[in-house]
């Protein structure tokens, strides 16, 4: 007898469901500036990911990919239906839902119309209430086709850009005018509208390379991602940006080799090549060596700012008189492009030459009385005001850190700090300033300390950019800074939420990291308060009273505190502390001294020790002597010895008598990890104490002899940090 056929697997697609599909979607349109893109398709990214959880579209990888002219989002493995739901509402008791014969009454009725259900579909179940009815509503889910319609136009139109613009009577914003959307799910059109333009599956290839006179239409149709690739690459696009920066580099290095020289790596300059162009290619030009007797960082930044171009460096770090300029598309003769790039960049450079040349006139010195006419803010003053504080405060600080030379050296620099700010050089490149200051004042025959800590004074330029690396160039900027934020401060320019136009938060940010990462025990409180005694001094008036510690917006109008909170952000993300260690040490700090670097070194030893097995079984017992001393506002550290009489009681004051001095010495030297072993030392005792001692003794003497003992105990932990704050693990 013949086997029987055996009966086909059952699979989505042969049950009438489809199987999941790729989603490809194209945003086109006039050329992107190259910095928007990179925000842009992680927003895209994002916003989509959250989307489809939202609608409980189950997915593979996402994808984004961009250039000048396109946003694209690929989904894989999108599924082609939403998962369904089970959707369970408890209504009244069953006692109340049925009569005695079983009929519903008018509350099952009401409950079962406000869910959208019938009142025979309601289930009886019991819970550790009673028995009550439900209503129980299955969604099989829409089909993904259909969702995606719905919900791609809001993804398109929820994309943000730091400006925007309308171009139709839409009234839609965006970065730049779309021109075309391309949204194929499975390889079928997603219909839909954005900004008065519909959804298709065509695109369109390189502006200039694609475009064929032969031809009426100069689009083309793709039917999913990788046709989309291939059909573009054939146009001259390369969507992939990780493909064009490894085309971008291989290119780069070629050219370099070719010449035998280096290029001056620049990450920023990289990334604005691979976001201008579609298709890179990269040209090697010259230009005249006689403008290498420009500083290095002038032929750089006018080569970088002005025209995108790579520089070529010397095996020994001089520069060549070359550059390299990544070009949007790749012509037969390529000879015209690159001439027009060496034209370009010889008026630049000859420019620079001749402020370089006009600034070298006049020396800085010369410069710094004319500060008294350029406006550094309409409410603080001149350029030169600013700069007479600044002084002051560098001249202190160096006082703080430092001899006679050093004061000397930061007042000259402090002197010295703006007046590049009135020089052609800085006028034509403002990224220059204070590099300008160090190169000028060298030309001027200042001290190389005076001149290093002029070209120093903005660092680090970025969150996480270069310290400075000397002494003097710390000072000056702290000097700067301190200023920048105390003077803002002052009259009442605060950063609330989002808003910081002044950049306060990550001047904030560079004074930790000056002074933590310098290691410079430098009293930030001391520091701030003569900072503000120089505002006031000049007469600038004040937005808020002195005593007000709140500024009206919801931030804090105390700069100590903001530069305190920017600590707590440091910590957090570069040292992983937590926020309840960072407030202990940082809560009694501000009744102190507030350096930096012995804070933090506070809080490390602090988390370090939070891992011990016996640490929250002391904190239990510190928060209970720091509770009653509270509750009773005790303030006498007397202990009379002959009024010791429990046998836990003279233990704790043995051990009081024995911890407290080698505490202190510890504490003196920032011994803190050994200081804290001494403290655990003590958890032993004070649980015996609890254990075995009534502190509201009938005796008021034995009872004000027990605080006493307490208040001594307490005050010994609070010389560390404030241990109240600290949260104990399972309370």
């Amino acid at each position: 007898m013949a086997n029987p056929k055996k009966k086909p697997r059952a699979n989505p697609s042969s049950a009438g469901e489809p199987l999941p599909a790729e989603l490809l979607l194209e945003i086109g349109t006039e050329e992107l500036p190259y910095q928007f893109i990179p925000p842009a398709l992680r927003t895209l990214g994002d916003s989509a990911a959250h989307l489809l959880k939202e609608h409980r579209l189950s997915h593979g990888a996402v994808r984004t990919f961009g250039t000048p002219r396109r946003l694209v989002l690929v989904v894989a493995s999108l599924a082609s239906r939403q998962a369904a739901t089970v959707k369970e509402t408890m209504g009244p008791s069953k006692a109340h839902s049925f009569d005695a014969a079983g009929q519903p009454t008018k509350a099952a009725v009401g409950f079962a119309g406000s869910q959208g259900v019938s009142v025979k579909d309601l289930e009886i179940r019991q819970t550790p209430k009673g028995d009550y009815a439900f209503a129980v509503k299955r969604e099989p889910g829409h089909l993904t086709h259909k969702l995606l319609a719905d919900f791609l136009p809001s993804l398109i139109e929820q994309l943000s850009f730091p400006r925007s613009m309308r171009w139709n009577e839409s009234g839609m914003r965006f970065a730049r005018p779309i021109r075309w959307l391309l949204a194929l799910y499975g390889g079928k059109v997603v219909n839909f509208q954005v900004g008065g333009i519909l959804s298709s599956d065509r695109t369109w290839g390189h502006r200039f390379l694609s475009f064929d006179e032969s031809k009426t239409n100069q689009w083309v149709r793709v039917n999913d991602f990788m046709s989309y690739v291939k059909t573009l690459e054939r146009r001259g696009v390369i969507p992939d940006q990780e493909q064009r920066r490894e085309m971008i580099l291989s290119q780069l290095t070629r050219l370099t080799h070719s010449v035998r020289g280096n290029l001056h790596r620049d990450d920023d300059l990289l990334e604005q090549a691979i976001y201008t162009v579609e298709y890179p290619y990269a040209i090697l030009g010259t230009f005249a060596p006689q403008y290498l007797s420009l500083p290095k960082v002038v032929l750089m930044t006018a080569m970088k700012e002005h025209q995108g171009f790579f520089s070529v460096m010397h095996r020994d770090g001089t520069l060549l008189p070359k550059f390299i300029s990544v070009t949007n598309m790749k012509l037969a003769d390529m000879r015209l492009i690159r001439e027009g790039n060496e034209r370009v960049l010889a008026a630049r450079l000859a420019d620079a030459k001749f402020f370089f040349d006009e600034d070298r006139k006049f020396k800085l010195a010369d410069r710094v009385e004319k500060l008294k006419g350029v406006i550094f803010h309409q409410k603080l003053g001149t350029q030169h005001q600013r700069t007479d504080r600044i002084v002051a405060l560098a001249t202190t600080l160096a006082g703080m850190l430092g001899g006679d030379q050093l004061i000397k050296t930061c007042r000259r620099a402090a002197e010295l700090s703006k007046a590049d700010l009135l020089t052609g050089i800085v006028g034509e490149f403002p990224t220059l300033q204070g590099e300008m200051a160090r190169e000028y004042a060298r030309h001027d025959g200042e001290p190389d300390a005076v001149s290093l800590a002029l070209g120093e004074q903005y660092l680090p330029r970025a969150m996480e950019g270069e310290l400075p690396k000397t002494l003097e160039g710390k000072i000056l900027s702290l000097a700067d800074r301190l200023d920048m934020i105390v003077a803002f401060f002052h009259v009442g320019i605060v950063p609330t939420g989002s808003e910081d136009p002044f950049g306060l938060r990550r001047h904030a940010s560079a004074v930790v990291r000056i002074l933590v990462e310098g290691n410079l025990w430098l009293n930030l409180s001391e520091a701030t308060t003569h900072a503000k005694e120089l505002v006031q001094s000049q007469g600038l008036p004040a937005a808020l009273p002195a005593h007000t510690s709140v500024s009206p917006k919801g931030g804090s109008s105390e700069p100590l505190d903001f530069i305190a909170e920017r600590l707590r952000y440091y910590g957090r993300t570069v040292h992983g502390l937590r926020d309840d260690v960072m407030e202990s040490v940082l809560k009694p700090a501000a009744k102190k001294a507030f350096v930096l670097s012995d804070l933090l070194a506070r809080m490390k030893a602090l988390q370090a020790i939070t891992t011990r097995q016996e640490f929250d079984p002391l904190m239990v017992g510190f928060k209970r002597a720091h509770r009653l001393v509270q509750k009773e506002k005790w303030s006498r550290d007397f202990i009379n010895p002959k009024l010791v009489q429990h046998p836990a009681e003279k233990e704790l004051n043995n051990v009081l008598s024995e911890v407290e001095p080698r505490f202190q010495v510890m504490m003196a030297k920032s011994e803190y990890a050994k200081a804290l072993e001494e403290l655990v030392r003590m958890k032993p005792v004070i649980d015996q104490f609890f254990v075995g001692v009534m502190v509201n003794a009938d005796d008021p003497a034995l009872r004000e002899n027990r605080l006493s003992m307490l208040y001594k105990v307490d005050v010994l932990f609070q010389q560390f940090a404030d241990f109240s704050q600290i949260v104990v693990q399972g309370t």
